[in-house]
């Protein structure tokens, strides 16, 4: 497989240039109904995040899939993954490893967010973040049109398995705004992931307490032959919904999906 050809040609999705303060970015839409925000996994927007991007939409929401880095509809390599993973651990829209605080780039997300409510309508708009992107959609609720937060195996701080990426102020705002709502917070892992451990999930237990859900996985349960950067650089089960999925009925890999579009539907509202 080859970045260089794209596997998944996208064109069931309209591109769209969106300008949040004067910062423009590229998002794929598609579909109708209450807004999802969905985010990629590193290295980018592959065939795997697409196929989960479809399944949003066509269980009756409009799914926003922002290009943050990689390229888009191509499966990623291990040389060019690579590539991608360190141009965003030194760019200043993220921060990769402890002490960095938040990333810039949610509040360009959380600008997404505003305007996909104002377009799609109803009572807000979900967030679904993957591995390096993962605790975004947690900081995006500070955005009042997130209702509906998915935390998918987030990997930031790569450098600290029990941290994670939020400074504390905007920790405390997130707790505060998670109460005074009533928010719940899904989240899922595989039991082995070296990226996302338990003591990660400890952590975000001890912030968010009984409206964190944590889901884990056996690592029995994720798909064994993966594109090259998951089996030879994430080299453990890591990605629940995506790369690692396993699409037969029953598997516990995609009961994980349908929990997410259930919790989609109960917090957004089925379309109609």
């Amino acid at each position: 497989m080859s970045t260089d050809t794209f596997d998944d040609p996208i064109t069931d999705f309209l591109r769209r240039l969106v300008d949040v303060d004067g910062v423009v970015k590229a998002v794929h839409v598609a579909g109708s109904g209450p807004a999802v925000v969905l985010m990629p996994e590193m290295p980018g927007i592959s065939p795997d995040v697409l196929r989960l991007a479809r399944w949003v939409r066509d269980a009756g929401f409009t799914v926003y899939v922002p290009s943050l880095f990689g390229v888009d509809g191509a499966y990623p390599t291990v040389e060019g993954g690579e590539e991608v993973v360190r141009r965003a651990c030194v760019s200043a829209e993220f921060r990769a490893f402890a002490g960095g605080g938040t990333s810039p780039v949610t509040s360009w997300l959380r600008g997404l967010a505003r305007q996909a409510h104002a377009a799609c309508g109803g009572v807000g708009v979900g967030a679904i973040g993957l591995c390096f992107t993962g605790n975004f959609a947690l900081t995006m609720t500070l955005e009042p049109a997130v209702v509906a937060p998915v935390l998918g195996h987030p990997s930031l701080p790569l450098d600290d398995p029990a941290g994670l990426e939020i400074g504390e102020e905007d920790a405390r705002a997130v707790r505060e705004r998670v109460e005074r709502d009533g928010l719940k917070v899904l989240a899922y892992r595989f039991q082995g992931d070296r990226w996302c451990t338990g003591r990660r999930f400890a952590a975000y237990r001890a912030l968010l307490g009984d409206a964190f859900d944590g889901r884990v996985l056996p690592d029995s349960a994720a798909n064994t032959d993966p594109p090259p950067f998951f089996r030879d650089r994430v080299g453990t089960p890591h990605s629940v919904v995506t790369a690692h999925l396993v699409d037969e009925d029953g598997h516990p890999t995609l009961r994980a999906r349908d929990e997410i579009l259930g919790f989609l539907a109960e917090r957004l509202g089925e379309r109609g």
